[in-house]
């Protein structure tokens, strides 16, 4: 249970940020809150099951129980955090004159002449395999606000790569 602690020490300094999401990213993030909070019962009936086993002292069922009780916890902790920390990026606003997010953007690595299209999404949104990056990640920092032609000198774990802008669309 130390780690339970050390979080609720810790999310003041935490909630001061805002989390821009889209509004589907918003609507994933209640969805899995109403999943967990749907889970406590189930916990809540594991718990009493092992106290009715007598001895508590050395009743690993009941530790393991009290153990995902404080894990679940944490989890809707969390997440009620970041929907009460979530502002719904509008994206009517988005304009493909400059990089920036939510936009889809297709980009050249000079070295290779390797093509990529990303869309830039917030971080709890990414998902590489769908081509949506983090706007903090290191390509998506490297690119924002550039304008279609641009080259941009994007420093990477691997080094620096060059990259060229090809295209920015919604």
């Amino acid at each position: 249970m130390p780690g339970f602690f050390l979080f609720f020490n810790i999310l003041p300094e935490i909630m001061s940020e805002f989390i821009y999401v889209t509004e589907e990213g918003l609507q994933r993030m209640k969805e899995e809150l109403d999943l967990l909070r749907n889970e406590r019962p189930a916990i809540a009936r594991l718990i009493s099951e092992a106290r009715d086993k007598g001895d508590l002292t050395e009743n690993a069922e009941y530790s393991a129980a009290k153990e995902a009780q404080g894990m679940l916890e944490m989890k809707i902790a969390r997440l009620e955090d970041q929907v009460a920390r979530s502002r719904i990026i509008d994206s009517s606003r988005i304009n493909t004159k400059t990089v920036q997010i939510l936009n889809r953007v297709r980009i050249r690595n000079k070295a290779n002449g390797t093509v990529m299209e990303y869309q830039l999404v917030p971080e709890t949104e990414a998902n590489l395999k769908e081509g949506k990056i983090a706007a903090t990640s290191p390509i998506a920092q490297g690119i924002m606000g550039k304008k279609v032609g641009d080259v941009v000198q994007v420093k990477v774990p691997a080094g620096i790569i060059p990259f060229e802008i090809e295209e920015i669309s919604i």
